[in-house]
């Protein structure tokens, strides 16, 4: 079985800029490409999971959201970069799109997006991380049997100082996408 970095992508892989639909709103982290030919070149798949509300909440249609996706797995590649996949969860409970509210097992803190992933692409998921800048995406990673690293970009900070004194904390904390790859690369 194969390992992987699951990655969320605003505010981890990507900057955080509200709700982005187009390509074009996208900002780039200078250091992006680079740690994800990192986890590349360690043997990890590297896979993107995303909660995007602005589907249900009617801000972005699903062919948008995966018209952005796909752009941006060409943009990495040309850097030499693979993004193995792209996950996302449409779904919330309250949006305003009927044929998106309803609560979903893919949306984090549900480790829906990533148990998916481990079937379709025979992931080991106890040699797998997950990597975001949110207690979302730490339990999401944590209720999939992953390790995890909370990155100070995006919401981090702001994640980082809500952390408990006691109880689940990730298992790493690192300034952004490149220092969590530089560790996980040299064997976490």
């Amino acid at each position: 079985m194969t390992k992987a970095v699951f990655l969320d992508r605003d505010g981890t892989l990507i900057e955080n800029r509200g709700y982005i639909c187009e390509f074009s709103q996208v900002g780039f982290f200078p250091f992006a490409a680079a740690a994800v030919r990192e986890l590349n070149r360690a043997g990890y798949r590297v896979i993107v999971v995303s909660n995007q509300s602005a589907v249900a909440r009617g801000i972005c249609s699903a062919a948008q959201v995966e018209e952005l996706q796909r752009r941006l797995r060409e943009h990495f590649h040309a850097q030499g970069a693979e993004i193995a996949a792209f996950y996302y969860c449409p779904f919330l409970a309250d949006g305003a799109v009927a044929a998106f509210r309803r609560a979903s097992p893919l949306r984090k803190p549900e480790p829906g997006m990533l148990r998916l992933a481990a079937r379709e692409h025979g992931l080991d998921l106890a040699r797998s991380w997950m990597v975001g800048d949110r207690e979302d995406d730490m339990e999401a990673g944590r209720r999939a049997g992953c390790r995890t690293v909370l990155v100070r970009t995006g919401y981090g900070r702001e994640s980082e100082a809500r952390l408990p004194a006691e109880g689940p904390r990730p298992d790493r904390v690192a300034d952004d996408l490149a220092a969590a790859a530089a560790f996980i690369a040299a064997g976490g």
